[in-house]
């Protein structure tokens, strides 16, 4: 029988237009997967419509119509980037509806999205951070510059509001940019090292594997002009050595397992003289066919289709998660 899945883009966040371009992909690709597919669009003031329909009268009213939409499914695949999506907030709704889901669950969103907090959890699980600290928006008029430094909101996506610190003007610039995306701001020291991404994919049998690591080759910092304007490159695989690879391979699946990830997940890091320094974790990474995550699991021989596919078969296993929890055969 043909399975039916709701993909879900848009949201309310300055990723509204990315994740409209991963819904798209993620539908196309379904479709000629033999899948049914219904889309739905999380407008930018918090409507939910089908094409141009809202799916009711006002937020709420479109909300209580979606819930129908995705109560009839047999899975939902969110593709909302950022707050309001990716931070655990559809994966709490579909919990609510009984509905399966691709991806990560409410925890391992909820806290992938947080920076600090994935710092946290980083540092527990043995793997290296930048030396930061996390400060509030009421806070930055008294932040002195001292060395140069990195600012980034502590739950936003696709580096919006992220900016390199040199001088007391570029701070004060990049904590008051910061500050619009998010009321916690993290300031991280400089990191050299290469950029350097690894894909974790978990299969419908709970094994989970890493594809070949993406490279970033930037002019600078890697931002939100560099990732969409075309100007950054990409090498995948990777030109790296066994012990490097096998570094980086081994950190991100420990921080995949420690986050409690589904799915699939970009863990990005720096590749240092030292061994391997998480950036960042992305819990609902971008997905067209042209983005990191497609990429890196093209160059292990899993074409696009076929990885969303999988995604939808590792979410719509009976009994997979419990049996996982449990231990059951």
């Amino acid at each position: 029988m043909t399975r039916r899945i709701v993909v879900i883009g848009g949201g309310e966040n300055a990723e509204h237009d990315v994740s409209l371009a991963t819904a798209a992909a993620v539908a196309e690709a379904l479709r000629s997967g033999g899948f049914d597919v219904e889309e739905v669009t999380i407008g930018r003031d918090g409507t939910w419509r089908r094409g141009q329909e809202a799916l009711g009268s006002g937020v709420l009213g479109s909300v209580a119509g979606a819930l129908g939409v995705i109560g009839r499914a047999d899975a939902v695949f969110p593709a909302v980037h950022g707050p309001s999506g990716e931070d655990g907030t559809l994966a709490a709704l579909c919990a609510l509806t009984h509905t399966p889901m691709v991806g990560s669950g409410l925890r391992a969103g909820a806290v992938g999205m947080d920076k600090w907090t994935t710092k946290l959890v980083a540092e527990a699980a043995g793997i290296r951070t930048a030396p930061g600290r996390l400060v509030t928006a009421a806070e930055i008029a008294g932040i002195e510059f001292r060395t140069e430094v990195v600012v980034k909101p502590a739950s936003a996506g696709s580096s919006f509001g992220v900016a390199l610190a040199r001088d007391a003007s570029q701070l004060r610039d990049a904590l008051a940019c910061a500050a619009r995306f998010d009321d916690r701001i993290l300031i991280e020291d400089v990191v050299m090292g290469r950029e350097v991404d690894v894909a974790v994919l978990r299969e419908a049998d709970g094994r989970r594997w890493a594809a070949p690591p993406l490279e970033i080759h930037a002019d600078g910092l890697f931002d939100t002009r560099s990732k969409y304007d075309g100007s950054a490159r990409f090498s995948v695989p990777a030109e790296l050595d066994h012990g490097d690879r096998a570094a980086l391979t081994e950190a991100a699946l420990r921080m995949f397992d420690a986050l409690g990830c589904a799915g699939v997940a970009r863990i990005d890091f720096f590749l240092t003289d030292a061994g391997p320094v998480l950036n960042e974790v992305n819990t609902v990474p971008g997905m067209t066919a042209e983005s990191q995550v497609p990429r890196m699991f093209a160059a292990a021989g899993l074409s696009y289709e076929r990885l969303v596919a999988r995604l939808v078969d590792a979410a719509t296993v009976p009994g997979f998660h419990m049996s996982a929890i449990c231990g059951a055969p």
